[in-house]
This record gives C-alpha cells, sequence and structure tokens, in this order.
C-alpha cells in the first residue's frame, strides 16, 4: 500500500508541473518541465532501488530498453502513429517493475523528440508513456498481462489512453484553457489516430512480448536484479 501510495504522491506532484507550465508559464518554459519530469521519473527509481543492490546493472538495463524504444520510434518514423514505442515501455514494465516502466517511457519520449523536435507537448508525451508504464508494472497487473488475452486489451487501451493525455494538451495549447465540450470534440476527431495507436500496441506487443520478455526474465533470474 506504501507504494502505491508513493505512485500516487509522484503521479499528483508531474501533474501539478504540467498545470503550473500551461497556466503560469505559458508553456514557454517546457523544456524545464519537461527535464523536472525526467528527473522525478529517475528519482522514483533511484528511491525504489536505494536500499537494494546492482543499482549500476538496473541503470544499464533500462537504458537499453530505452535505447530500444528510441530506436523503434526512428526506423518507423515513416509510418505515422504505428511505433513500437508503447510496446516496449509497457514489456519493461511487466519484467522490471513500474518504476522501470515510468521511466522508459518518460525518457523515451524526452530523448526522442530531441530528434523529431521537442516542444510543449513534449511534457504530456512523457506522463503519457510513463502512465502507461506504470499502470503495466503494478504487481497485480503485470502477472495479468503475462495472458495474452488481457496483454491485447491492455494495448488498445493504452493506444486510447495515450491519445486521451494528448487530447488535454490539444485543447489548452488553444488558447491555454481546458474546455470539456471541446476536449471531447478532440477526443472524437482523433478516434482514427486511436485506432492506429491501438492496432499499433497490440502488434508490436504480441511480436516483442515473447523474445524481449524471455531476455528481461533470463537476466532477472540470473542476476537478481529487480
Amino acid at each position: 500500500m506504501g507504494r502505491v501510495l508513493k505512485d500516487i504522491i509522484w503521479i499528483t506532484i508531474i501533474i501539478a508541473v504540467l498545470c503550473i507550465g500551461i497556466t503560469v508559464f505559458d508553456d514557454r518554459k517546457y523544456l524545464f518541465v519537461s527535464m523536472f519530469i525526467a528527473l522525478v521519473s529517475c528519482f522514483m527509481v533511484y528511491s525504489a532501488y536505494e536500499r537494494k543492490s546492482g543499482g549500476i546493472r538496473r541503470m544499464v538495463i533500462i537504458s537499453v530498453m530505452v535505447a530500444m524504444a528510441v530506436a523503434g520510434r526512428c526506423i518507423f518514423a515513416p509510418v505515422p502513429g504505428f511505433k513500437p514505442v508503447t510496446a516496449i515501455v509497457v514489456i519493461t514494465a511487466i519484467y522490471l517493475g513500474s518504476e522501470a516502466g515510468f521511466i522508459t517511457g518518460s525518457l523515451t519520449a524526452l530523448i526522442s523528440d530531441m530528434f523529431f523536435g521537442a516542444g510543449p507537448w513534449t511534457p504530456f508525451q512523457m506522463c503519457a508513456l510513463g502512465l502507461i508504464g506504470m499502470i503495466a508494472g503494478i504487481p497485480y497487473m503485470k502477472n495479468l498481462l503475462k495472458n495474452r488475452v488481457w496483454l491485447i486489451l491492455y494495448g488498445v487501451l493504452a493506444g486510447a489512453l495515450y491519445s486521451a493525455i494528448m487530447d488535454i494538451w490539444t485543447v489548452l495549447s488553444i488558447d491555454g484553457t481546458f474546455n470539456i465540450t471541446r476536449y471531447w470534440a478532440a477526443v472524437i476527431t482523433s478516434i482514427p489516430f486511436i485506432l492506429i495507436y491501438s492496432i499499433s500496441d497490440v502488434v508490436f506487443l504480441v511480436i516483442l512480448i515473447k523474445p524481449i520478455g524471455k531476455k528481461l526474465e533470463r537476466i532477472n533470474k540470473k542476476h537478481c536484479i529487480f
């Protein structure tokens, strides 16, 4: 229960920073907000593992997963919306836990945006991918997601969740205020993108869960890192 409470506190802090970035800074400090979320995600991992051995090895493995996700986004850049990023984040969370899932998602968004162009939307991407990873890594959830049916369902929901969070940015970017009617209009308009995201997530989860999952499981069993 204590761990869940910590996760809620971290997410509350991140959401508060996003709101401050929109309302107070008028989006002009998006790089500051992005770096703050990145630092928070790193601190989450450090605080979770500070009493465990093998911290450097954990960081190396997470760095490899972030690199794979960034490379996946770059390779599939010509195909809009169809990318293995979310799948890699979810698989990381299933086998390495919530903290690893959050940092993989948030840092993947930040680092890949250095190639594709960062902007006020970057913190929302970091938050969206981080949350998807964190939820997938919850102890009960990650055991459930090892079943293919639940994994496919989560892939569909992950695509919808990512789009729903990014639609918040879409509404706020118009005039800096949130309007629920405008938000639902944005959600309805983005349905084709939600379908692409969801199909992409399901396809890559089904393809990658076994080869990547086996490697992560083997590393964890051999070295007891996570």
